[in-house]
């Protein structure tokens, strides 16, 4: 059986710290997106209105949202109907989650790698300090 008016979110949008404006403006993507481009293109206002949040809030969000590689975006033009070519809303293409999911987790590597040099650096700093002080 069919089901319709629904659409899939991933599970592991869930696993990736994203904020709540975070997934609202993912989710409402997902809402919008073409099933067979993954492509929409909502206006900044469109997406406040549907999840209650400011046109700048939701370009924050969108912006965090492409650089954890869930989305990718592109401007649009658009002629106006005296044939002037204006700025249009731009086009969201949203990604596979496993690419997101492979950014975050070479991203928590690099976080991990700075912190285990942070901590050999503080040993270095304390054997130094003993070293002063027993002189």
């Amino acid at each position: 059986m069919k089901y319709k008016n629904y659409f899939p979110l991933p599970n592991e949008i869930f696993s990736l710290g994203l904020s709540s404006g975070e997934i609202a403006v993912y989710a409402f993507l997902m809402y919008c997106e073409d099933r067979q481009t993954f492509q929409c293109h909502p206006s900044y206002k469109t997406i406040g209105e549907a999840i209650n949040m400011s046109k700048n809030t939701v370009k924050k969000n969108v912006s965090l949202l492409t650089k954890k590689k869930l989305i990718q975006t592109e401007p649009t033009k658009i002629l106006s109907k005296k044939g002037q070519t204006r700025n249009g809303s731009l086009r969201y293409t949203l990604l596979p989650i496993s690419v997101a999911l492979e950014y975050y987790h070479q991203q928590q590597m690099v976080k991990l790698e700075e912190q285990a040099r942070r901590i050999q650096v503080q040993k270095l700093l304390e054997k130094d300090e003993k070293i002063a002080s027993n002189s």
